[in-house]
This record gives structure tokens, sequence and C-alpha cells, in this order.
């Protein structure tokens, strides 16, 4: 099946022919749907903390992170912005000259509001010696999304999320990379340190380091602390095969394979090189003006204080049986603690023997762990916090996707459109075991969780494979807490016309 320059190609990106020669399968057979118990809730897998808890969790935390301890902010940043003006593109694209839709006519009714108005106003007067208001009156409203999205503007087309300004205030304007570097002093400084690493793409990764070197000094004065920021990129190695729709290798017009990104589970790779006992991850879009910072940092605080708790006692655990000193009741304890307070069940578990009891308990303790917010579902579910049937037979809490579960079932589908909470991408994880060494977060990765796509390139339809999510598939054999966090913490912006929104106007 595979030539010589194919081998050639593969090894270039570090992937073996087996593992391609698996991607095609996995393409051709598509990957098995989950099993699906319950959706998780309040009560039912989701904590809902009183304020006195949340108190207690929030002084652990401040006390474990002034311990020395290896804290790292870990922020997906390579996602272009494209996306972001799907409905400007459409517009510069459509047959008339003047906005109509509601979506047109409210960014141009709102344009002053937006945090790069300024930027654009100037690149307009370089363009075409005329400012937005000359240019509105002379209903060239093309021109000025053009001077935003095109790369002789401000470029927003094609530059990544992190890098567009979002948030206005009496000192300038910020970027969403920025507002990152603010919330890291905010919760994640340990001795004055704080360490954020960006997941970027090559082609960004000048401009993403060209902006950091002259911000971060601003910030390290405005809050006492000392930044290290690093950068990675996704791996060539987790770049998948795409097939044609026979199922065979997709080629380019030159013979070649087409390989493509693996999606953002592919970052799970970039995440395994971290070198720290805790890491937050929270997506570079979902930031918000410093007046509303106050309950994102409670209930990061929160959630790593509950992590903080939890992994402690999994820690005396396994030290616990790896002494062998342990009393049945322990053992009762234990099993206890891995039911309830880590949500990973097993019908048959008063069964075991005692030595079988032993080293199950001990290898579900020793996986790395993730704290997850989950906010209050109050519209169309996204992806969602379940309970999940496990390959060895176990019961534990998983976060899916739609494209996860089959939409034949009509109760499957019941769960997923009832489910009372939603994912926001807020995790702290734990990525040190009990004897401080690094999980070699691959090994956790469920290899039979995966997405087909139809895409197309050249004309032609292809078949796309992307790897498991990083948050779900990714991290399927994590311990994982769910707890709920209010909907002030999740403000994403995907479209510009977001930024219009008040969480993301700093009322100056």
């Amino acid at each position: 099946m595979f030539t010589s320059q194919d081998l050639h190609q593969m090894a270039q990106k570090g992937l073996s022919p087996e593992v391609v020669s698996k991607q095609l399968e996995q393409i051709k057979n598509a990957f098995p749907y989950l099993k699906l118990e319950a959706a998780a809730s309040i009560g039912m897998g989701i904590l809902k903390p009183t304020q006195e808890e949340r108190e207690r969790y929030i002084r652990l935390w401040q006390r474990y992170k002034n311990e020395g301890h290896e804290i790292v902010k870990f922020v997906p940043a390579s996602g272009a912005a494209s996306r972001m003006f799907k409905d400007l593109f459409a517009f510069v694209d459509g047959a008339y000259d003047v906005p109509q839709s509601g979506f047109e006519t409210y960014f141009f009714e709102h344009i002053r509001r937006f945090a790069f108005y300024e930027q654009l106003n100037e690149v307009c007067q370089k363009l075409y010696q005329k400012c937005i208001d000359g240019l509105v009156e002379e209903q060239r409203y093309k021109d000025v999304v053009k001077a935003l999205l095109n790369e002789e503007g401000l470029n927003y087309g094609s530059l990544p999320k992190g890098l567009l300004l979002f948030h206005s205030y009496d000192e300038g304007q910020r970027t969403s990379m920025e507002e990152h570097l603010v919330e890291g002093a905010l919760y994640a400084a340990s001795h004055q340190k704080v360490q954020i690493h960006f997941t970027v793409s090559h082609e960004h990764l000048p401009l993403f380091k060209k902006q950091v070197e002259e911000n971060t000094d601003f910030y390290a004065k405005k809050f006492g602390v000392d930044f290290h920021i690093s950068f990675s990129e996704q791996k060539p190695s987790t770049d998948t095969i795409a097939a044609g729709a026979d199922n065979s290798p997709f080629r380019n017009e030159d013979g070649s394979l087409l390989f493509r990104p693996g999606g953002h589970g592919a970052l799970i790779e970039n995440l395994n090189d971290i070198e720290g006992d805790i890491v937050f991850i929270k997506n570079i879009d979902n930031v918000v003006p410093d007046q509303l910072k106050d309950a994102t940092v409670e209930y990061k605080e929160l959630l790593a204080g509950i992590l903080v708790e939890r992994q402690t006692q999994i820690f005396d655990y396994l030290r616990l049986l790896d002494e062998g000193t342990y009393t049945a009741s322990q053992l009762a304890e234990i099993t206890d603690f891995v039911q309830q307070q880590l949500c990973c069940r097993k019908a048959d578990v008063s069964n075991l023997s005692e030595a079988d009891l032993v080293a199950y308990l001990h290898k579900k303790l020793n996986r790395p762990v993730r704290v997850c917010g989950m906010v209050k579902n109050e519209g169309e579910p996204g992806g969602g916090p379940f309970w999940v049937y496990n390959q060895d037979g176990t019961i534990s809490l998983q976060i899916l996707e739609s494209s996860q579960i089959d939409t034949n079932s009509i109760e499957y589908v019941r769960m997923f459109k009832e489910g009372t909470h939603f994912n926001p991408v807020d995790l702290v994880a734990g990525i040190r075991n009990y004897q401080g060494k690094p999980f070699h977060l691959p090994a956790y990765v469920d290899g039979q969780t995966g997405f087909i796509s139809s895409k197309s390139k050249n004309g032609k339809e292809l078949k796309a494979l992307e790897l498991p999510g990083l948050w779900n598939g990714a991290m399927s054999d994590w311990n994982t807490i769910f707890v709920e966090v209010p909907v002030a913490t999740f403000n994403p912006v995907k479209t510009v016309n977001d930024l219009l929104r008040d969480e993301h106007q700093s009322g100056i």
C-alpha cells in the first residue's frame, strides 16, 4: 500500500507505517459509540460546594501555591480567528453593499465599542485616507470590513484569537493573550512566579513571542510577579492520514500522502511535556475584563483547592497500600473513596479477593486527576458530563460530545438533551504521581474514541480523522471530579459580535 516515498514522508513526521495503517482502519470502521449510564447532575457526579466549603477550599489552594509547588497555566491558543468573522466574510463576498442582516447591522451600529476600533480607524485612514465614519457616510462598509480582515489591514481574518484586541481599559487595550497573563498573576502565582504555556501554530509563533516580549514587563510590574512564558506547537507525529471515499490513502496532486492536524486532542502530547505539579487548562477566548474577574479567580481557586484535597488523600492511600499495613476497615474506606469521591464504580468490587482489591484500588488511585468546572445548562447543550461505561467494566465520569453517542438511541439522545450542565473547558489537573514523578499522559488516552469528518481538497472529497478530544477521550482514563461553576465564569468569544456583550465591555 505504501511506497518508499510514503515511508520517507511518514518518517519525517515521526509516524510509523503501523500507526498510519491503524488510522486508515479507524477511518474505514469508524469509532464505536460510548455506552452511557446517565447524565451527571448535582448530587450525582457534580459537586456544589457550600459557601463555607468554598472558603475552605480556597484557603487550601492559597496555602498550597505558596509552598513552592510548580504551577502552570496551559492555554490552547493555536486556533485561527477566521470563524469569528464568518458573517463579515460573507458580507464582503455578498452581492449587496449595505449591511442587511441583523449581525452586520449590529456590528456597524456598535463599531466604536470594539477594543480594536482605534487601530481599525487608523488603518482605514492609512488605506483609504478616510476615517471609519467617513467611509460609512459614503456607504463603503465593505472597505471597513476589508481593513479589519485583510492582510494589508489589521489581518484579523487570519490571526489567532490570542492576538486580537478583546477589551479596553484606561491604560489601553488588551488582547486575550494579555488577559491570560493577568489571570495567571491572580490565581496561579507561586512565590511571585507565574508560568504560562501557550500552544500555538507554527506560522503565528513569532507574533506571539513578539507580543509577549512587548507586554510582560508591564504586567510583571503591575502585579509584582515574574512571568515565565513558554510555547509549543502541535507535533507532526500527531498528524493523521486522510482517506478518500474508498478509504484508501488520499494523495495530493504530486502523489504524496495527505496528512492533517489531528485536532485539539493532539495537545495531550504538549501537555505531557509540561513540568508541573498542577496545571490550569482554559481556552484562549474565555476571558473577561478586570471588573468581572473576581468570579473567575474565586472558582479557579476553588477547583484547585478541591484538587489539592483529593490528591493529598489519594497520595496517602497509595502510600498505605504500598506499605501493606492496611486493615480491612481501611480497605473499605479506600474503596468508598474511589467509588464516591473519585466517582469510579465497579459493580462486583465486593467480590474481589483482598489481593485483587488492593491491585484494583492502586491502579484506580494512581492516575492523573482533573477537577472540571461545569456550567448549568441554560440553552442548547454542548459537550457535557456523563457517567460512562469503560472497557474494564467500571463506570466513571467523562466529558462527551454529541458525536460520541449513538443518535439512534432514543434514551441516549434524551440524556444528552436533558443534561443539566455543559462543559466550559475549565480544568485543573494534577499530572504527577504520589512519588513526585510525571504521569505519561498518552498512556491514559482512549484510542477507541475519535471522530471522522468529511472535508474536501482540490474539489475531491476526503475523510479526516480527528484524535480523541483533549478533555474527552484524551483524558478518558483520568480520575475526574465535576464541580458546578457559575455561568459568569464562561464568556467565550465565538463571533466578533460576542465582544459587544456586556461581559466583554469594560464600562470605561
